[in-house]
């Protein structure tokens, strides 16, 4: 057996070039750079492996390793998880920063390798510089933080250890039924440890992404609900565009004249002004969705999580009657509420239902109300953009409007947390497939920046578009000086309502008054956070970074600034300020949140009282 004596970090690098994945007969390189940010837990291993011998792997510098493995997270998802960006840090705060960027992997089924460095396996220098140390257990360290973020974890304790955990990493990496965060812990004295690799560990290796068929026993079980349907609808979740379904989903729809919904994850799965596209559902959703989801009597859910947002904390749903049907890969989502499991790759389930439904088709009196609803919302829609436009200030649904008018069908709107994704979700027109990339599984705030870079070099035209609050600004914009860094252009809209105006609003539902949600200056006579509002410029600080900057007070100067970007060689930011209170509020929607019992307000007792009788509603799944 020939082998090649290499480091282990050097032979980690060598084994992820030549990953591969196929799916229809397609493959896919899966690595070709990683993001990393070097300390003294990789420096001088990984960094050393990076400098000088990388296989051809491109280093992207990041500058926070939280915004670095977003930026990874929004590649692979924006990729259909067909490549991946592994990211590398060192040990201590700079391993823990990725695990919020973990989180948000795992809770949307993306996959990402983080490859953080860990204290010395030998343990002879400990305690070292930033080690945690747990006196009843020595293996423990920062990184085991990962361990309920992750799909796979692991810790190289040896160099020949590599190889089993690479095997099992890329097994949880490709396999759509499993996927998430993979963490692989790399004490530094490992990494620099060599071992005679044997030199197949380094062939070329393709993962086969096959479609598995849905079982006969549950697909005719299926086609037996469907076919005695008088009121179907089918939800459209992320894994429509996993699968590259959505040529088969509208094709299905079309036959059979079943009206279509879209969670976050799979909204663009339909373009917007398909005659069956009724739009967003649940709690971010409108009305037409909306009311068609309270009367169904047979739900078609397709590679969705079905969370709260999606099914208005399991209300949304009202016929006493309904029942649900998961198309789903993966069998813990499809077993939810109580639902038959159709566990089958997306593309080929929906090939088999349509063929076992023959002619069936929705009745004609239906087809008209779906119709009905669709065309009223669509009236809905045009008033948030373009009606609003007359008042005094900027309304952020009539900015929405601008901005939605103006992209092309390449470029790809981004955003994360807070009231804008609600107000895409519901009114965002998506022209095709994949220009909606919107992380609301988590609703981490700081992914919007860094998921543009991560976008923008998984495009192949177009231009990424991120629209974020100041709030989400602040928490996170640490990628734009990578993407400024990298020549990677992105553009930023950036939307100033001085503070978290949407928890405010989530606030005083709940009967508290506005409290620690706006940014404010502290008050001097009264001691409380009511004071003027902090002025920043967001358009003075990008430009420090290098970005080209514009500011609009108007939509006219909007409109202005985003030819002037569309235009710009570099990334650029438009500020604007926005009048809070302007978003689209809820269409026959309830979401729950915990609300207090007992309070010295009344209005927050009366709003507990509103909250459980919501909650006798709900289904108790």
């Amino acid at each position: 057996m020939s082998t090649t004596k290499l480091t282990m970090a050097q032979a980690l690098l060598k084994f992820l070039a030549n990953q591969y994945i196929e799916m229809d007969s397609v493959e896919h390189k899966l690595v070709d750079s990683m993001f990393g940010i070097f300390g003294h837990g990789n420096v001088t291993g990984l960094g050393e492996a990076l400098e000088y011998d990388n296989f051809g792997i491109k280093l992207y510098q990041g500058h926070n390793e939280q915004g670095m493995a977003h930026a990874a997270t929004a590649y692979a998802k924006q990729k259909n998880r067909l490549g991946i960006i592994p990211c590398t840090s060192s040990i201590g705060p700079g391993a823990t920063n990725m695990v919020t960027a973990a989180a948000t992997a795992t809770t949307n089924r993306i996959p990402l390798l983080l490859l953080p460095g860990d204290i010395f396996a030998c343990r002879q220098p400990d305690p070292v510089l930033q080690q945690i140390e747990n006196a009843s257990d020595l293996t423990i360290s920062a990184n085991d933080v990962f361990k309920p973020v992750s799909k796979y974890w692991d810790r190289i304790s040896r160099p020949e250890q590599l190889m089993s955990a690479c095997l099992s990493a890329f097994r949880v990496l490709t396999d759509p039924a499993e996927t998430g965060a993979v963490t692989l812990c790399l004490p530094q004295d490992v990494q620099a440890e060599s071992y005679d690799y044997p030199d197949s560990f380094f062939a070329k290796r393709v993962w086969h992404l096959d479609r598995f068929n849905i079982p006969e026993r549950a697909l005719q079980a299926a086609i037996t609900v469907i076919q005695n349907a008088k009121q179907p609808l089918i939800i459209a979740g992320g894994g429509v565009h996993y699968s590259y379904a959505t040529e088969s989903l509208q094709q299905f729809a079309e036959k059979h004249h079943i009206p279509v919904c879209e969670t976050q994850a799979g909204k663009s799965a339909l373009a917007w002004d398909h005659k069956l596209n009724v739009g967003a559902l649940g709690v971010t959703g409108g009305k037409a969705a909306n009311v068609l989801a309270a009367n169904a009597d047979v739900i078609l859910s397709i590679g969705t999580r079905l969370q709260d947002f999606t099914t208005a904390s399991k209300s949304v749903f009202q016929n006493v009657k309904v029942k649900l049907i998961h198309l789903n890969i993966n069998a813990f989502d499809g077993l939810k509420m109580e639902g038959c499991l159709l566990k089958a790759d997306t593309k080929a389930g929906l090939a088999q239902l349509t063929q076992g439904l023959k002619s069936f088709k929705t009745e004609t009196h239906y087809q008209q109300h779906v119709e009905h609803l669709r065309l009223e919302w669509n009236r809905e829609v045009d008033r948030l953009y373009y009606a609003m436009q007359g008042n005094d200030g900027l309304n952020q649904t009539a900015v929405m409007g601008v901005v939605n008018d103006f992209l092309s069908e390449d470029d790809v709107i981004i955003c994360a947390a807070g009231s804008i994704p609600g107000d895409l979700h519901r009114l965002w027109r998506s022209k095709k497939a994949k220009d909606y990339h919107v992380e609301y599984a988590n609703s981490c705030m700081g992914y919007e920046v860094a998921a543009g870079l991560g976008v923008k070099l998984a495009l192949n035209a177009g231009e990424p578009y991120v629209i974020v609050g100041d709030g989400s600004f602040i928490m996170m914009h640490s990628e734009l000086l990578t993407a400024i860094q990298e020549q990677q252009k992105i553009n930023i809209i950036l939307l100033d309502n001085s503070g978290f105006q949407c928890i405010r609003n989530l606030q005083e539902s709940c009967g508290s008054q506005t409290f620690g949600t706006e940014f404010r200056f502290r008050d001097k006579t009264s001691g409380k956070l009511n004071g003027k509002n902090i002025p920043i410029d967001f358009a003075q600080y990008a430009g420090a970074l290098g970005a080209t900057t514009f500011k609009a007070d108007s939509l006219d100067s909007l409109k202005i600034a985003l030819q002037a970007a569309k235009k710009a060689e570099g990334s650029t930011l438009i500020e604007m300020k926005v009048d809070p209170k302007t978003m689209s509020g809820g269409y026959d929607s309830w979401w729950r949140v915990g609300v207090a019992e007992v309070s010295k307000s009344e209005a927050v007792i009366q709003a507990n009282s509103n909250m459980a009788t919501n909650i006798n509603h709900a289904k108790k799944y």
